[in-house]
């Protein structure tokens, strides 16, 4: 998401940077273009022209005009406008209650289900025991879905499907208290929000149960259309928040930039991914800067800490140093590396890096042959890569699936690194990192 306005808007600034003082023409000229970069992300108009008011307010002042490093001056006002535009603070569960309940609400399609099973798993990292509810008595097979996810996680999950939902609900919420679970999430079926039977099913819910919080899923590739959905659900059940789905995908950014304007809700959480550990907490100042292209390492950071193995980082720096770096290391580090999600997605989270003219694009499929290719090979060859020969590496091909030509690559690169690592080792060894340019050309 974001990668085209991202694109347009650092274009936007490398320009303005390259006249070093900046007249009001300038700063008007550089305004109209971020104007239309917006427009095109399908910002909603009214919340775009309010925008640019604001920073050009700010803009046109001595703040900008008389500074050193005006250009500069104008990113800081456009991220910290962009930032109060989308709610300035992450916001987060209101789970005083015991047991709180959170019902989810959305369009059928819109990731409900997934979205249930991904938040009780991070209410349960958290410490919360969390159960979920199978609200969805209409949509074939949500019921078995809801109940394998809960499976998979080790999370009860309560239905009853021969009930009305505000039954289902009624009878979870006693179900919670009588096993002590301290959270309920209650995934309701989807429904058009001028859908009136169906809406006023979601008003009997609400009544029979008074959820603490009422989040509304909502597909960030529905763009615009988002906000409308945000706004009928919110006038009906007034909503607590909003989740977006599916911002890993092409989706132009303009409901995230938009919802809270329009509707006056905070978007609490984003789907990153389609696996059940990729929900990220929204914090607006992060995306701020994800949106002008100066990345998020503080999300990047929170998800090492939660999902790499430390101590195996330790060990590969002790490694490092002592000049034993093996394949068998790098094949743990890049599987660790994978909990981070893709590696398009770290790099994206780095300041500059995802936007770097002439970056080259990791390919996901080189790095899954690379993969396959290590774990093809023995225990002594990951350790000693010099005993591969020509039948070796034919050996390792056919049990990978790929070409002695793919083989020989892998060899050529982990190669470069090792000699890389080994430059670096002495001074200082990070944990875990290798050359960027690993899936690069190798050397010859």
């Amino acid at each position: 998401m974001f990668d085209s306005l991202t694109e347009k808007l650092t274009g936007v600034f490398s320009r303005l940077r390259g006249k070093g003082k900046l007249a009001e023409k300038d700063v008007d000229a550089g305004l109209r273009e971020i104007r239309l970069a917006l427009l095109e992300a399908d910002v909603n108009y009214k919340v775009v022209k309010d925008l640019i008011a604001r920073i050009r307010a700010r803009a046109v002042g001595k703040e900008v005009l008389e500074s050193l490093t005006p250009a500069q001056q104008l990113i800081k006002i456009v991220r910290d406008e962009l930032t109060a535009l989308m709610g300035t603070d992450q916001v987060g569960l209101k789970l005083d209650r015991r047991p709180a309940v959170i019902m989810l609400v959305g369009l059928q399609g819109s990731g409900k289900t997934t979205t249930a099973a991904k938040l009780a798993l991070a209410l349960k990292k958290k410490g919360h025991t969390p159960g979920l509810v199978a609200a969805d008595v209409y949509r074939p097979a949500a019921i078995d879905q809801l109940i394998a996810l809960g499976k998979s996680l080790e999370i009860p999950v309560y239905s009853s499907p021969k009930l009305a939902p505000p039954r289902i609900a009624m009878n979870a919420h006693d179900w919670a208290k009588e096993n002590l679970y301290d959270v309920v999430i209650l995934d309701t079926a989807g429904r058009l929000q001028i859908d009136e039977e169906m809406m006023h099913e979601l008003e009997q819910i609400t009544a029979a149960i008074t959820p603490d919080e009422i989040l509304l899923v909502a597909d960030a590739m529905t763009g615009q259309e988002a906000v409308n959905i945000a706004t009928e659900f919110n006038n009906r059940l007034d909503l607590t928040g909003v989740v977006l789905t599916k911002l890993d995908g092409d989706a132009r950014g303009g409901a995230a930039l938009s919802i809270r304007a329009v509707t006056g809700k905070p978007i609490k959480f984003v789907g990153v991914g389609e696996k059940v550990d990729e929900l990220e907490s929204f914090h607006p100042d992060r995306m701020a800067t994800r949106i002008l292209g100066m990345g998020d390492v503080l999300t990047l950071i929170e998800q090492a800490e939660a999902k790499l193995d430390q101590k195996k980082a330790e060990q590969l720096a002790t490694r490092i140093r002592k000049n034993r770096f093996t394949l068998q290391d790098f094949l743990d580090q890049l599987e660790e590396m994978r909990k981070l999600g893709p590696f398009s997605q770290i790099l994206d989270k780095l300041p500059g890096v995802g936007r770097m003219k002439g970056t080259p694009d990791v390919d996901e499929a080189e790095i899954d042959r690379a993969l396959a290719i290590i774990r093809s090979m023995t225990l002594e060859e990951r350790s000693n890569p010099s005993i591969i020969g020509g039948s070796r590496k034919r050996r390792i091909a056919r049990g990978s699936g790929t070409k002695v030509r793919d083989v020989n690559r892998v060899l050529a690169r982990f190669n470069d690194a090792k000699r890389a690592l080994k430059l670096v080792g002495k001074k200082h060894v990070g944990k875990g990192r290798f050359p960027a340019d690993f899936f690069g050309e190798p050397s010859s």
